[in-house]
């Protein structure tokens, strides 16, 4: 009668090829959404963070259409030029008839909130990610503690970024 029990030498390489492969996979997983998150929200932080050589001053809103607002800009640093008109994104908690320190993008019609709620509002992809990859970091690494972390970075970046709004 053959015996029921198999020996595990065979299946302990298995398994352990199984829990790096899973570690490795989630691991890879986890680093592109955190990357993902730095990548989209730099696009906008690099002009509020680096503002060194940038044209700064204040918009004051006064008309609003779809999903951008769009007002006059009054420089406040040196070498910046006054414009009758610049574009400033609706989303970013913004109303008619008020005035909001800003930074233009290279090209001058485009510009971004800038100070504390700037900041925060232009790092909230990478809260988002944040969140995101704890998820995945929790279940497909099983790390609880680093993904309790990472959650609530992302949830207080989230939280302050709409309180600055």
């Amino acid at each position: 009668m053959p015996s029921a029990v198999r020996s595990s030498r065979g299946s302990s390489r298995g398994s352990s090829a199984l829990r790096f492969g899973r570690f490795a996979a989630m691991g890879t997983v986890a680093v592109l959404i955190l990357i993902a998150g730095v990548w989209a929200s730099w696009g906008t932080a690099q002009h509020v963070m680096l503002t060194k050589g940038r044209e700064r001053g204040t918009v004051e809103v006064t008309r609003c259409a779809e999903d951008v607002c769009e007002g006059p800009f009054r420089p406040l640093s040196p070498g910046a030029q006054p414009r009758e008109k610049v574009v400033l994104d609706d989303t970013v908690a913004v109303e008619k008839g008020s005035t909001y320190t800003v930074v233009l993008k290279p090209g001058g019609e485009v510009a971004v909130r800038s100070g504390p709620a700037g900041v925060l509002y232009a790092w909230v992809p990478l809260g988002g990610a944040l969140l995101l990859a704890s998820v995945v970091v929790a279940g497909g690494l099983l790390r609880t503690r680093v993904a309790w972390v990472m959650a609530l970075a992302g949830a207080g970046l989230l939280t302050a970024a709409f309180v600055a709004l």
